[in-house]
């Protein structure tokens, strides 16, 4: 069982200046076919309930669009990407989820801070965000998305990069699916799945995205994802669907010393 929340409303961007902005950060990238939606005005009195430091990523952060090939289609807000009003109008966005582990196999888990917009107080795999279209590099696919999970364990958890060299990721495959916080918000993502282990990780989550962490073994990730049927703990939809799916033949791999698989599939899941 997933639950739902109730959340509050971000501040309208006017269409002029997000036409502008996009033109400015990515004058050659192709137009959406989408129409994007951005938040009723008669809500702004509700504005201020929000944490100003997510608003900020909301407005600020250019999420790569693409089609259900994965084909780049153009760039989009956090907000614009994550409205129901345009995720039912069919826009897609690239997206990935990091599963670190330790030296010994176990895998770092994190709880949602209260502050975060979508799925608050959730717990869900290391790190779960988006390659950026105003960061060049992070545009370039697997790559891409290797140098954005870098930069993100760096900001949801204060992990430095020397830590998690780039080419200790490993991609093992994409997913697409579609999820609704609440009436208003959702995900409707491309999901690149990266596991990387290493022998040594400094973890000091930074609060305003991070309540807390814990490594956890196999049996320790099962009783908390059975928890979360119960409805006692609440997790996030994307880490139940690759629990449920691929999880723990990955892990079981990672834990032989096996050779972790690669796909190009996109897998739809539901």
């Amino acid at each position: 069982m997933i639950s739902r929340f109730c959340f509050r409303l971000t501040p309208r961007l006017s269409s002029q200046s997000t036409m502008a902005t996009l033109t400015q950060l990515a004058p050659s990238m192709p137009t959406m076919s989408v129409r994007l939606q951005h938040s009723s005005s008669s809500h702004a009195y509700e504005d201020a309930l929000y944490d100003q430091e997510q608003v900020k990523f909301m407005e600020q952060d250019m999420c790569i669009t693409v089609n259900p090939q994965d084909e780049i289609t153009g760039l989009g807000t956090k907000k614009q990407c994550h409205l129901n009003e345009n995720i039912d109008k069919g826009l897609l966005h690239r997206a990935f989820s990091v599963f670190l582990f330790n030296q010994e196999g176990k895998l770092l888990l994190q709880q949602r801070a209260k502050e975060k917009i979508t799925w608050p107080e959730c717990w869900t795999n290391t790190v779960c965000s988006h390659p950026l279209s105003n960061e060049a590099d992070e545009r370039n696919g697997v790559p891409g998305v290797k140098i954005a999970a870098q930069r993100k364990l760096g900001h949801e958890l204060n992990v430095p990069a020397h830590q998690v060299p780039l080419d200790k990721f490993h991609f093992l495959t994409r997913i697409l699916y579609k999820a609704r916080s609440d009436e208003r918000w959702g995900e409707h993502e491309v999901d690149y799945i990266l596991f990387i282990q290493v022998n040594d990780v400094t973890v000091k989550p930074n609060p305003n995205e991070v309540l807390d962490y814990q490594f956890v073994s196999i049996d320790e990730a099962k009783a908390l994802v059975k928890k979360a049927g119960e409805g006692t703990v609440n997790i996030t939809p994307w880490f139940q669907l690759i629990f449920n799916r691929f999880l723990f033949p990955w892990w079981n791999t990672l834990l032989n010393n096996g050779l972790l698989p690669t796909d190009n599939e996109i897998h739809h899941l539901s």
